[in-house]
């Protein structure tokens, strides 16, 4: 009985960038968590930035038509001094949402602090950690041309990582989250005081 319970979940993982874009794809088998694809997307030969959120959007469209997943989780852009580079960023993430919303696809988004925290249980851990521990985790030995690929990667396990933690929803449906207070709020209620005369 317990076994017919067991629902396969497919979680398409996106480091959005406009040079390269990393992704990666696993699946989840009640507890247990399986690779079934990462790569990039170059698009550095592309001079038009235009044309790279094309490129970005067709090839994020194709992932989810090729694999079918059930969600997306996606970095969030970093705080950084370069305002272009943000814009670049943002705009990037925007458009893998976009085209993630076209097909109805769930998504939520991570910081990069709380990826890395998840993956290697500190926040401050450096690429070359975050890859290590992912080839521990999912079991493969090759290594991917660009660290970009196995950051893909690590926002789906993250995400994966969360509903574990989390359990799903009574229902049994899985549960659409967000990152922010009203989720911790929701989550923790019996830990919040309220002020007095409120």
């Amino acid at each position: 009985m317990e076994q017919a319970n067991v629902k396969e979940r497919v979680i398409l993982g996106i480091d959005p960038g406009t040079a390269v874009m990393g992704y990666g794809l696993v699946i989840e088998k009640g507890p247990k968590v399986e690779l079934i694809s990462l790569g990039v997307v170059k698009l550095d030969k592309l001079d038009d930035h235009m044309l790279k959120l094309q490129r970005i959007f067709e090839k994020t469209v194709a992932l989810i038509d090729n694999y079918k997943p059930d969600c997306l989780a996606i970095e969030a852009p970093f705080y950084g001094k370069n305002i272009q580079v943000m814009l670049k960023l943002g705009r990037a993430q925007g458009i893998c949402m976009a085209a993630a919303l076209s097909r109805s696809i769930d998504i939520t988004e991570y910081s990069p602090r709380k990826i890395k925290q998840s993956i290697t249980g500190n926040g401050n851990a450096t690429k070359e950690q975050v890859a290590a521990m992912l080839q521990t985790l999912l079991s493969f030995s090759e290594t991917p041309d660009f660290l970009d690929a196995t950051d893909g990667l690590a926002v789906a396990v993250c995400h994966s990582f969360q509903k574990i933690n989390t359990k799903a929803t009574k229902s049994g449906k899985s549960k659409k989250t967000y990152s922010g207070w009203e989720t911790f709020i929701k989550d923790n209620a019996t830990r919040i005081v309220k002020p007095a005369g409120k």
